[in-house]
């Protein structure tokens, strides 16, 4: 599967893992605090910061009944219409631009998800270096191929999708002239739990689809994208904010800076640690531990023509002597001159 490059990080498994920190809603509707949280990003270590780009409007209709009133108890946002949630949590169009160019003054790539074909044209305009597809819309075709058709690299969340559904995705961007694809094992529920996680799919993903695979984790903490490096994952994605404490509509599973500093810290750990298939020695500095296996050596003083026995023959460390598997070769055999104690044991010193 191909690597490629997003601005000037290499996506793939060649490089260190692509972390990307979501900034969703957590800017409160604050710029100042939405520009905080770039800059933060950016000290905590992250290659990216991504927005979304969407209006309540092109989300959903301004209705509070039905359809449009989020009823499951068990959601963070369970009562709230989804217009109002949309209205709270969208970054305003205008922010995009300066927030785009603090990113780059960091360094920094900067992107954003669209949710309808106007938001392409807008981040277009931006030059967006690549597009995020999220969850919810991965089954959205016509906005699939409007993103391909720009050419950039695209990152889609898998959460919900069904292998068929992800064939149909996958093919819709090919075809529309997506190159460079990124997809992201992703679990839709928030916060999600490592149980729901099953990054085991990564590698069979991968596989299926003949593309780089990475992970967009709502889990807390660090570790679950940790294992997704080991898996293979070269691309980690995760909620970001200033404060959990300072709320927001995606607060409760976001990141603070910390975490986010220790998780791409870990996340390269992880990826260092992969290397290739190797037994023996690792490296010349474990070559050097070698003096530190057992070895046979001569634990009292035997006189010249004694025999060598349990006693006097030990398995002991440091390893100059011979190998502990050839005691019961040793013992029985006498010492052809005396040979004192602490002398490492060789087949000249016995007959």
């Amino acid at each position: 599967m191909n690597e490629f490059h997003i601005a000037n990080r290499g996506i793939g498994s060649t490089y260190p893992p692509f972390v990307i920190a979501e900034m969703s809603g957590n800017h409160n509707q604050s710029l100042q605090r939405a520009l905080d949280i770039v800059d933060a990003a950016a000290r905590a270590g992250a290659h990216a910061i991504k927005l979304q780009t969407y209006t309540a409007d092109t989300m959903t209709l301004n209705l509070d009944q039905g359809d449009f009133r989020i009823n499951d108890p068990d959601s963070l946002w369970s009562g709230r219409t989804l217009y109002s949630l949309y209205d709270e949590a969208h970054t305003p169009w205008e922010w995009h631009k300066p927030l785009f160019e603090r990113a780059q003054a960091h360094g920094m790539i900067a992107f954003s998800t669209p949710f309808d074909e106007s938001a392409v044209d807008f981040l277009e305009q931006l030059n967006a270096p690549c597009y995020k597809i999220a969850s919810f819309e991965n089954t959205d075709l016509p906005l699939i191929r409007k993103v391909a058709s720009t050419g950039k690299p695209m990152i889609i969340s898998t959460g919900m999708a069904s292998i068929a559904e992800l064939d149909e995705t996958v093919r819709a961007a090919r075809e529309a002239g997506c190159r460079d694809l990124v997809l992201l094992k992703c679990t839709s529920t928030y916060p999600a739990t490592p149980e729901n996680t099953n990054v085991r799919t990564i590698a069979h993903m991968r596989d299926l689809f003949g593309c780089q695979i990475g992970l967009s984790d709502h889990t807390m903490g660090c570790g679950t994208s940790v294992a997704a490096v080991a898996f293979g994952a070269t691309v980690i994605e995760k909620h970001f904010t200033l404060s959990r404490a300072d709320g927001g509509v995606d607060s409760t599973f976001s990141l603070e800076p910390e975490e986010m500093q220790q998780l791409v810290v870990e996340t390269t750990r992880a990826w260092q640690s992969l290397g290739e298939v190797r037994y023996g020695i690792q490296s010349a500095s474990e070559g050097k531990s070698k003096i530190f296996r057992r070895s046979l050596y001569v634990v009292q003083d035997v006189p010249a023509g004694a025999m060598l026995t349990p006693d006097n023959v030990r398995a002991i460390r440091p390893g100059f002597g011979m190998p502990p598997k050839f005691l019961p070769q040793v013992l029985g055999r006498t010492a052809r001159h005396d040979i004192p104690r602490g002398t490492a044991l060789n087949w000249d010193l016995m007959s």
